[in-house]
């Protein structure tokens, strides 16, 4: 078994010290069970440098100069989707020959790191001015309030899961700034749509939508789902609806309908996935599906009624419990991209 450090130097220290009291090599050698060979190395080096410790090693010079590392910073801080091999192209134009792995490792020893890039909505200046004013509107907010609002949302579950991104590079605590995510549009594919519901004493129900979903399909969901799962959740009767602002939510139809129906909605700001909770529902239904590995559209539909009929309540009441956090990342961000 390899010596400890400590030990190696404990017995490099025993051999000078013998050596000093006249012993030779071979005396040496057999007292300590070391090979001779060994003995005398180390009274050479001793012998050359006064001590037994190791020494620092050159090693190979670093072929990326301060000039080079410098540069490699600037560009990947300025456009973080800067892959290694251009870096190592625009290092080849300064004549520094580097392969791509070498640039990877030094940008890793500077804080920066190869990461998928977060998605999150592309924010206007009005959607950003919304975000915040909601999240201020709110911030105080009796929790009774959020436990009887009955959230919703629509989302597209995919057959084969979520297709692969390219890296960035950013350091530690940058993922949600705005260089270093990649903006999304709702509905950027899938296989099966499908709208749902919760509320902070668990999940409402989750109907698949056929076909395209326009205001007319949009009101039938709503009929069809939103007193069930009122009723079944439990709420108060002064009950909120939470819906985003899809053209299909807002239109004058069904404006006319929610307001014919005596149904009373939360006012939302546009781009706010992160302000509804829902989000990380959907989160665990599409891991849930996915993990069962449906193969055909008919199996999708029945996994993710299944998997979304097992969200355990308790899931739903911390998220609920919790809602405050939100807004106050949401003022925190001054109404830019947080991590929820």
């Amino acid at each position: 078994m390899p010596r400890s450090k400590e030990i190696q130097e404990q017995m490099r220290t025993e051999v000078i010290e013998i050596y000093q009291s006249g012993k030779g090599y071979k005396a040496i050698s057999k007292a300590l069970g070391l090979q001779r060979t060994t003995v005398r190395a180390i009274i050479h080096k001793w012998q050359k440098h006064g001590t037994v410790v190791n020494l620092p090693r050159s090693g190979r010079p670093t072929k990326i100069t301060p000039r080079a590392q410098r540069r490699l910073i600037r560009e990947v801080t300025k456009d973080p989707r800067t892959t290694s091999k251009e870096l190592q192209a625009s290092l080849a134009s300064i004549k520094v020959s580097v392969h791509d792995s070498t640039i990877r490792k030094r940008l890793g020893k500077n804080g920066l790191h190869g990461r998928f890039p977060r998605r999150k909505p592309l924010l206007s200046k009005k959607n950003i001015r919304a975000h915040l004013n909601f999240a201020k509107k709110h911030l105080n907010d009796c929790q009774d309030f959020w436990e009887n609002t009955l959230w919703t949302d629509e989302t597209k579950v995919e057959l084969f899961g979520r297709q692969m991104s390219r890296y960035i590079w950013r350091k530690r605590n940058t993922a949600f700034q705005k260089k270093n995510i990649i903006p999304t549009v709702k509905y950027g594919g899938g296989s099966v749509m499908v709208w749902g519901c919760f509320a902070a004493s668990g999940p409402g129900r989750l109907a698949v939508i056929d076909g395209t979903m326009n205001s007319t399909v949009y009101q039938k969901i709503l009929k069809e789902n939103v007193r069930p799962s009122v009723r079944q959740l439990k709420l108060k009767r002064s009950w909120v609806l939470q819906q985003d602002n899809d053209p299909k939510h807002t239109s004058k139809s069904t404006s006319e309908w929610l307001k014919k129906n005596k149904m009373k909605t939360l006012e939302w700001p546009s781009q706010s996935p992160d302000l509804n909770p829902i989000e990380m529902l959907w989160h665990d239904l599409k891991k849930a599906v996915h993990a069962i590995k449906p193969s055909n559209k008919a199996e999708l539909q029945q996994f993710c009624k299944d998997e979304w009929a097992k969200i355990p309540p308790e899931r739903c009441k911390r998220l609920i419990a919790s809602y405050r956090k939100r807004l106050i990342a949401v003022i925190a961000a001054k109404g830019g991209p947080t991590s929820y």
